[in-house]
Order: structure tokens, then sequence, then C-alpha cells
């Protein structure tokens, strides 16, 4: 009988570079936040994912991907779902030395659903 484990679907908008970190982790984790990035934040709507992609990171790196992933359910408990903006805009707020165990969390592969900007390759 196979364990059934709460999770929750979540997306992150990332550029070219941060994807080919998370295609070395064979599709299974986000790489360590950089010094001036105290905190990793995954968005709770593909709309919101989708809206970052396109309008920030294609024209800070001329691409921009979602990516879609579950998560345990019980991590998440540790944190509240905070507002960026609009109501619409819905994240986590994971301190960046919780990333490591947050991507401990993640229940099986990271996908990537979209792609745009001229220098994206298409869904990979």
């Amino acid at each position: 009988m196979s364990e059934i484990r709460d999770v929750v679907t979540l997306w992150r908008p990332v550029g070219p570079q941060e994807l080919e970190l998370i295609e070395g982790s064979g599709m299974r984790a986000f790489p360590p936040r950089l010094p001036d990035q105290p905190i990793f934040y995954p968005v709770l709507s593909e709309a919101y994912a989708v809206q970052i992609a396109r309008d920030w990171n294609v024209p800070a790196s001329g691409a921009g991907y979602v990516t879609r992933f579950d998560v345990l359910k019980s991590f998440l408990d540790r944190y509240r779902v905070e507002h960026a903006g609009s109501k619409a805009h819905l994240e986590y707020w994971i301190p960046a030395e919780n990333l490591a165990d947050f991507n401990r969390a993640i229940v099986g592969r990271i996908e990537v659903t979209a792609a745009f900007g001229k220098d994206a390759a298409s869904c990979r």
C-alpha cells in the first residue's frame, strides 16, 4: 500500500542561468540563493509566475521560464503566505538558509511549463 502525502503545487519563475542549475540537479532542487538574495519565493499561481517570467525575467536575461513542483504541505505549514502587491500576487518567503530543507520537501521533479523570450528554448 502506497503512502499518501499532502502536497501543495507551487510555481517559480526562473531565468536561463537558474534553469541550468535546476537541470544540473536532475530537476529535483533549486540552487542556493546568491548573497544579495535572502529570500526564496515560490508563488501560489501559475498566472503570477507567468507574469514574472514574461515581464521581468525576459527583459533581465532574454528568457523566462515557469517551473511547477509539489512541496510537502507539512513543510510549508511553517511559513505564512505573503501578499506581494495585489491579492493575486501570493508567495511563500522561504529564508535562504532554509532552501536545502525546502528542496528536500519537494515531491517528484520540477517541471518547466512555459518559456518566454527570443532566447527561450521551448519547454524542456
